[in-house]
């Protein structure tokens, strides 16, 4: 059975709240609570790179090192990536994330009392785990919300939660180090998730079908735009479970998101240390200094969102960003320490650049993989794909130790960003058929 079969969605009765009212409640009461909650994800994941500068003199770390203590969480956030991706489909992506909102909070605030490098490794690698299932499953809840033609704008304004926490955090974080010390910083900071568990447990539902909040017409025009998408792509789905979990697309996907993540967190994590080497500066300044590539690409991550949904593209809209990021990554390598401030230019276009990648990026699975093993395929690329967190600022580190400076590192970081723009246009399109607009 094909969509061109299916009846067409029953338009919401006209006395009810029309689709644009519709629109803008899902949009605003999901994707904002998502939102927030993510966002304190990623600060207790990331505010890290602005405590290091401090940490490394008390803990006594080496690049290398702190390299490593930066990237074993990506380790621990691989064993629980399947798994939650898995529950969340079969059993509640709100009760899945709730959880784990809980554990990463403990573990976050465990990490401001560590007293040796091996503890921050075992924590970085707890704290890793811990929030390893909640990026697949609210990948599930969005694809349950936000039809194909809305996809990839619905991911990309969750994913705002990347460049943006980097933007809200290291201001504070900065204000924290300048008036305390990195330990206050990563507990203060990691008591953030057990101020939205309430309202993520009262605001969000698995299903429209569940939602109180929407008009009885509203919800079934919604869940029939979103069953013709999950017929059609049925229809052809005729591999097994676990073929269709190492499909070929799902491979590529993986290795597209190891190296794009490579740099990604591989300048995430060490762009703070590299402008405080370069410059004499407060730790409040720095932290202001540091959130202007991620305003940036929080503007380039919607632009190329409402492009792609648009045009109902995206391997050329993935491709074309990462290759903007290798570009300019090569550029900020070339020119060093000894042009600052043409070495930081160049940072902020390759990191809005390699931000810009994700709404397009992760439409792909949820429009080209088969329903029953989409979730769990989603976690697997993020799950191994996450690893390139981990070699990212290890090699940047290694190249620092070695020649006692950034350019080599972040000319590696290009590297990993170019071969990931070629392999995105291996990837088999989703078919335009498949795009039902509710």
């Amino acid at each position: 059975m094909t969509l061109a079969n299916l009846p067409a969605p029953a338009a919401p009765p006209a006395n009810r709240s029309t689709p644009a009212s519709l629109l803008n409640n899902r949009w605003i009461r999901i994707l904002s609570v998502s939102f927030v909650m993510y966002t304190i994800a990623y600060i207790d994941r990331t505010n890290i790179s602005m405590a290091l500068p401090q940490m490394t003199k008390e803990l006594g770390l080496d690049p290398r090192q702190a390299g490593e203590a930066l990237g074993i969480f990506f380790w621990g956030y691989l064993l629980f990536q399947i798994p939650g991706g898995y529950l969340a489909q079969h059993w509640s992506a709100k009760r899945v994330v709730a959880i784990l909102i809980t554990l990463w909070g403990f573990c976050s605030i465990a990490t401001g009392w560590v007293e040796t490098a091996h503890q921050l490794w075992i924590m970085r690698l707890l704290l890793g785990i811990a929030e390893g299932g909640v990026w697949p499953a609210v990948l599930v809840l969005i694809a349950r919300w936000f039809p194909r033609a809305e996809r990839a704008r619905a991911n990309a304004y969750w994913m705002l939660c990347l460049p943006a926490s980097v933007v809200i955090s290291s201001p504070i974080s900065g204000w924290l180090l300048g008036h305390w010390n990195w330990r206050v910083l990563l507990v203060v900071e990691g008591a953030f998730p057990f101020l939205w568990l309430i309202p993520w447990m009262l605001a969000i539902e698995d299903l429209p079908e569940n939602a109180a909040w929407m008009a009885p017409g509203e919800r079934e025009h919604l869940r029939q735009a979103l069953a013709g998408e999950t017929a059609a792509l049925q229809a052809t789905e005729k591999e097994s479970y676990w073929a269709a979990v190492l499909h070929p697309q799902v491979i590529i996907l993986t290795l597209i998101y190891f190296l794009r993540n490579c740099g990604s967190y591989g300048s995430l994590f060490w762009i703070p240390t590299a402008v405080a080497n370069a410059s004499k500066m407060t730790s409040l300044s720095l932290g202001w200094l540091v959130t202007v590539p991620y305003v940036l690409a929080s503007i380039a991550m919607v632009g190329v969102a409402k492009t792609s949904d648009r045009m109902l593209e995206r391997r050329w809209h993935t491709a074309g960003t990462l290759l903007v990021s290798g570009v300019f990554f090569l550029a900020a390598a070339g020119a060093g320490a000894r042009f600052p401030i043409s070495s930081f230019t160049s940072l902020c276009i390759a990191t809005s650049a390699v931000y810009a990648s994700l709404g397009p990026f992760w439409a792909l699975p949820t429009e080209t993989l088969a329903p029953k093993t989409v979730a769990t395929a989603m976690g697997l690329i993020n799950a191994f794909g996450n690893l390139g967190g981990y070699f990212g600022p290890v090699v940047v580190g290694y190249f620092a130790k070695r020649f006692g400076g950034f350019g080599y590192g972040f000319a590696a970081l290009a590297a990993a960003l170019f071969v990931s723009a070629a392999l995105a246009l291996w990837l088999r399109p989703a078919e335009k058929r498949l795009a039902v607009t509710p």
